[in-house]
C-alpha cells in the first residue's frame, strides 16, 4: 500500500475507535442509571416487606500498601493492639533470657502478656491423717469440697461445662480426656454427668427462690416436652433477669403451683385461698369448714391430705371437686411473691 494509503487507513481506524470509546463511555453511563434504579427498587421491596434496611456504604479510604508508602507522622497513629485488662491476672512470669556478646548493655525487659489454656491430666495423692480419741472415736481429715469418689472438682466441672454447654456427647467426652491423659470410661463420664446433682439443684432452686422473691413481674409458658421416654410439659418462668425451667407430667394449676413453690412443701389457708375457692364455686359449707378449723398451716402434702380426711372432703361427691380446688386454692405462707401469685 501507498502512503496516502496507509494514512487513509489510519484515520479509518482512529475514528472507528473514536466512535467505539464514545459508545463504551454511554454504556457505561446507561449501565450506571440502571443499577442505581435496581438498587432503589431493591430498596422500595425491602420497605414493603418490612426488612431491616442496608448499612451505610463506607466512602473508600487509601488502601493499606497505599498509606505504608506515605510518610508517617506521629499524629493519629494507631496504637499496637495487647493486652489492656489482663495485667492484674498474671498467673505466674516467666523470664526470658538472651545470649548477649561482651560488652552489651542491659537495657530492662520487654513485656507481652500471653494468653494460654493449660489442660493436663493429674493424679493427687491425699494422705489423710487418722487419729482415735480416748472415748475410740476414729477421725479421718476430710477431703475438699467437690470430689466424688476419685475423681477432683476441675475435673467433673470440665466434663459438665462440655457436655451441657458445649453439648459434647458421652463419647467425645471420653475421647477428649483419654487423649490429655485422663484414665476414664465413658460409664465414668456419664455417672460424673447424672449423679451427686444435689448441689446443683440446690443451686437452681435458690435462683428461682431469689427470682421469684425480687422480681417486679414474671412471664410463664409451657411446651409439650419428651422427658424418660413420656409425655411431659416444661414450664419457664423468669423475668429480664433470670428464667428457669421445670419438667413435670401435667400442667394443672396445682403441678404450676408447686413449681412456683421453689421446693418449698407448706401449705396454708389464708384469705387468699379462700377467695380462690368462692371464684371456683366451691360448696359454702366446705369453706365454711375450712375456715373455721383450728389448723391452717401444714408442713407437707400428706399434712394437708390427713386435714383434708379428718374434715369429710375427700368423702363428698359434688362437684367441684373438695379436695382438688382445696387443693389448688392453697398458697404457701413462706413467700409474699409466691404467695402473691398463687391466687390469679
Amino acid at each position: 500500500m501507498s502512503l496516502a494509503e496507509l494514512r487513509g487507513l489510519v484515520e479509518t481506524l482512529i475514528g472507528s475507535v473514536q466512535g467505539l470509546q464514545g459508545r463504551v463511555e454511554s454504556l457505561e453511563v446507561e449501565n450506571h442509571a440502571l443499577r442505581a434504579e435496581n438498587q432503589a427498587l431493591k430498596d422500595e421491596i425491602a420497605r414493603l416487606k418490612n426488612l431491616p434496611p442496608r448499612p451505610p456504604v463506607k466512602p473508600s479510604r487509601p488502601s493499606g500498601m497505599e498509606n505504608a508508602t506515605q510518610p508517617s507522622s506521629g499524629k493519629g497513629k494507631r496504637r499496637r493492639r495487647g493486652a489492656k485488662r489482663d495485667g492484674g491476672r498474671v498467673s505466674r512470669d516467666v523470664t526470658v533470657a538472651v545470649s548477649a556478646p561482651a560488652g552489651s548493655r542491659f537495657k530492662g525487659y520487654e513485656t507481652i502478656l500471653v494468653r494460654d489454656l493449660v489442660l493436663s491430666a493429674e493424679v493427687v495423692r491425699y494422705r489423710r491423717e487418722c487419729w482415735v480419741t480416748p472415748s475410740g472415736e476414729r477421725l479421718v481429715g476430710p477431703l475438699p469440697a467437690g470430689i466424688v469418689g476419685g475423681w477432683g472438682a476441675n475435673l467433673r466441672r470440665f466434663i459438665l461445662a462440655c457436655h451441657i454447654q458445649g453439648q459434647v456427647t458421652t463419647e467425645r467426652l471420653t475421647a477428649m480426656l483419654t487423649g490429655i491423659g485422663v484414665d476414664i470410661s465413658k460409664r465414668q463420664v456419664v455417672r460424673l454427668i447424672s449423679e451427686g446433682l444435689d448441689a446443683f439443684v440446690a443451686e437452681d432452686r435458690d435462683v428461682l427462690r431469689a427470682g421469684l422473691a425480687t422480681a417486679p413481674w414474671i412471664t410463664v409458658d409451657d411446651t409439650s416436652a419428651r422427658h424418660g421416654n413420656q409425655d411431659g410439659y416444661t414450664t419457664q418462668i423468669g423475668d429480664d433477669r433470670f428464667t428457669a425451667f421445670r419438667t413435670g407430667r401435667s400442667k394443672s394449676r396445682e403441678a404450676f403451683l408447686a413449681t412456683l413453690r421453689a421446693g418449698h412443701g407448706d401449705y396454708i389457708i389464708n384469705d387468699q385461698a379462700l377467695a380462690y375457692m368462692r371464684g371456683r364455686n366451691l360448696s359454702a359449707p366446705v369453706i365454711a369448714q375450712l375456715a373455721a378449723a383450728p389448723h391452717k398451716a401444714f408442713a407437707d402434702s400428706a399434712a394437708w391430705r390427713a386435714h383434708l380426711a379428718a374434715l369429710g372432703l375427700d368423702r363428698l361427691a359434688v362437684e367441684p371437686n373438695p379436695v382438688k380446688i382445696a387443693t389448688e386454692g392453697r398458697c404457701g405462707g413462706r413467700s409474699a411473691t409466691t404467695a402473691s401469685l398463687a391466687t390469679p
